[in-house]
């Protein structure tokens, strides 16, 4: 018997105390993503999670399933919508223009590039995107994210949403110590004119990602502390380079906040999903 679970489901990062998020629902036309992150967590749930696959009609399923949202949509949480098959694809295309007929409320969460293609569709939805960016350095975003587009292709793409009217926000995450702390304002700097807000999050790594992480470098040298299934590093030290992002984002003009960090701000939201237009 085929089992086809739900494919808009209520999100709910693992019930954390530390999760500020408002109501939303989850959603991709993909399991898995093959951008292959090696910090990322999502191989510590789904099988073979660098090998993006589409989901068994997913397009019947999204119209039907389109019913029950009665606020806004978040995608993708686990993985990518823009995952690299998507190019060919067009999958997460004619998704969009599904909830376009439906006029759903759309926070879009990538690191891909190909999100650019889409402002056709984008600029006419009650939409926000959000890019990732963790990294100006393309050496470091070789290493640490393998296959997703460089970050100088992302900040083309956040340059062109912003030209087509489409409010942005950027993630800057994960934060990891040694590693990318010591650019956050200088990533800050780079968006500011196309974004209008930031999400920052320390690194939170999993079992699995620990073993990845270890062999670039030396992860275990920090005091990590297991919260659920992650492990968190020290407050201080977390708080410590939230507080350098928060700076740079008054210094030039945006709204900040945090995720799952127990870390104070006065945004209207955490995720962004306050830019998308009602």
């Amino acid at each position: 018997m085929l089992l086809i679970f739900v494919l808009i489901s209520p999100f709910d990062p693992w019930k954390s105390k530390l999760c500020t998020c408002p109501k939303k629902y989850s959603f991709s036309p993909y399991t898995g993503c093959s951008h292959a992150c090696i910090y990322c967590y999502i191989t510590s749930y789904i099988p073979n999670a660098f090998q993006a696959r589409l989901k068994k009609k997913v397009f019947q399923r999204l119209k039907k399933e389109l019913k029950k949202v009665d606020t806004y949509i978040s995608m993708a949480n686990s993985g990518d919508a823009y995952t690299p098959e998507e190019k060919e694809l067009m999958v997460t295309r004619k998704c969009l223009k599904i909830m376009k007929e439906k006029d759903v409320n759309l926070l879009v969460i990538t690191k891909s590039d190909i999100v650019a293609r889409d402002v056709d569709i984008l600029q006419d939805m009650k939409a926000s995107v959000s890019i990732t960016i963790t990294t100006l350095d393309e050496e470091k975003a070789k290493i640490f994210e393998p296959f997703a587009p460089l970050p100088a292709k992302r900040i083309k793409a956040l340059e062109k949403l912003y030209e087509h009217a489409i409010p942005c926000s950027v993630r800057i995450d994960p934060i990891i110590p040694g590693i990318n702390d010591g650019e956050v304002e200088e990533i800050v700097k780079e968006i500011s004119p196309f974004a209008s807000h930031v999400i920052a999050s320390t690194l939170k790594p999993r079992n699995d990602a620990i073993r990845r992480l270890e062999k670039i470098f030396d992860i275990r040298k920090y005091n990590w502390k297991k919260v659920g299934s992650s492990f968190y590093l020290p407050r201080e030290e977390r708080f410590k380079m939230l507080k350098k992002v928060e700076e740079a984002c008054r210094k030039h003009g945006l709204s900040f906040a945090t995720c799952r960090e127990g870390y104070k701000f006065n945004s209207e939201s955490c995720d962004g999903s306050h830019l998308i237009p009602r």
